[in-house]
């Protein structure tokens, strides 16, 4: 039988146990969980060792604790004795462990303060103090189960924090198994698949919005970052930050930074001479945070997430749609006057998955200049219509 390789590891999915060395196997579970496991001889007894999960734990991590182990199992040593003598950290320890490697990728702090204030509210009262290797399926139940039909969203989330816990306990070797994985399953109701919808208004309405807001008493910054965004179909963090450093007016582009893009990739947006005249007419509130739209009330720094629903709010919008629905507005459009769909999706920095993504690498830039100059130009006819 072949070993096992990097790239086998990476792309086998059948349930099973894949041989990587004389006593090392990949474990690979009924809903694609990967693990490594050593069986080994301890003392004339056969014995499984859980070695952390793929891919938190490498292929050659996972060979080295498996030399290891064998070395100190033929000089009459058990690995597993050695393996408990570790200090086993709490709940609450590896949690933040946890949470301390995964902020550097969370798009805000907002992101991080909520997965910990969920934790800190649902987990830890009962989980906390225990040390992880005494935490039981049972004990993870106990927090969810209250939660799972009463409060389903965050009961979610909850769970794949703790599962996130729990599967970096279980790459560190703290833990044999997941007890927030897969082994609960049966124990929680199916939840139903209800896709909740951001409210939008019709592609029709955006311009009289449009109107709305400019004829309202709201901030400069707040209603020239409104339209802007409108115009660029991006998103209210993408726009509320915008700098002019990513501004090429010569080009009419404006190239975001892949750390704040939702996707994690550098994203290009042509700019219509629409928006080019926003920004023309937002130099006056130019400081030197270099930001496109600072806010009007704390110098220097971005307008806040409410800045643009409170606009919302004022013009009576509010009940129609939320500001991320002009983005559904802008997909709408697209759809109904034939606008091909991959084009639109790459207007929406949307990442396209499966097949069709992997063999997909340009950002069709220049045909994405003509669909959001086509944007501007209908959004200024219906606004021509609405005056006439």
């Amino acid at each position: 039988m072949k070993r096992l390789t990097v790239a086998g590891a990476r792309a086998v999915k059948k349930p099973g146990m894949y041989r990587a060395d004389p006593t090392l196997y990949l474990h690979v579970g009924p809903g694609g969980s990967k693990s490594w496991i050593q069986r080994i001889a301890v003392h004339g007894k056969r014995r499984d060792i859980g070695l952390g999960g793929f891919p938190l734990v490498g292929l050659a991590e996972a060979r080295d604790k498996a030399f290891e182990n064998r070395r100190l199992a033929r000089g009459g040593g058990d690995p597993l004795a050695e393996k408990r003598r570790v200090r086993v950290p709490s709940f609450r320890e590896a949690a933040r462990r946890t949470f301390e490697a995964n902020r550097p990728r969370w798009r805000s702090a907002k992101v991080a303060a909520t997965w910990w204030q969920q934790m800190e509210r649902h987990a830890f009262p009962r989980l906390g103090d225990i040390p992880v290797n005494k935490i039981g399926r049972e004990d993870v139940l106990a927090v969810l189960t209250p939660l799972w039909t009463e409060k389903p969203e965050i009961a979610r989330k909850l769970r794949q924090r703790v599962r996130a816990t729990f599967g970096w306990c279980e790459a560190h070797g703290f833990v044999e198994s997941n007890p927030a994985g897969e082994a609960i399953h049966g124990a929680l109701p199916a939840m139903p698949a209800v896709r909740q919808h951001f409210r939008a208004l019709a592609h029709g309405e955006v311009a009289a919005a449009l109107e709305a807001v400019e004829a309202s008493r709201s901030a400069a910054a707040s209603k020239l970052c409104f339209r802007f965004l409108i115009l660029t179909a991006a998103r209210s963090g993408e726009a509320r930050g915008a700098l002019w450093s990513e501004m090429d007016l010569d080009a009419a582009a404006w190239t975001i930074a892949a750390e704040r893009m939702k996707a994690g990739a550098e994203h290009r947006v042509p700019l219509s001479d629409a928006a080019l005249v926003v920004l023309e007419q937002a130099r006056p509130l130019r400081d030197h945070s270099g930001l496109v739209f600072p806010s009007p009330v704390k110098r220097s720094r971005p307008l806040s997430d409410m800045s643009l629903t409170k606009i919302l709010r004022t013009t009576g919008l509010a009940e129609k749609t939320v500001v991320h629905g002009f983005r559904s507005s802008f997909r709408d459009w697209c759809a109904e006057t034939g606008k091909p769909r991959e084009i639109a999706e790459a207007a929406l920095a949307h990442t396209v998955a499966g097949v069709e993504g992997a063999y997909f690498r340009s950002d069709l830039f220049e045909r994405r200049r003509l669909l959001m100059d086509q944007w501007a130009a209908y959004l200024v006819q219906l606004g021509r219509r609405r005056c006439c």
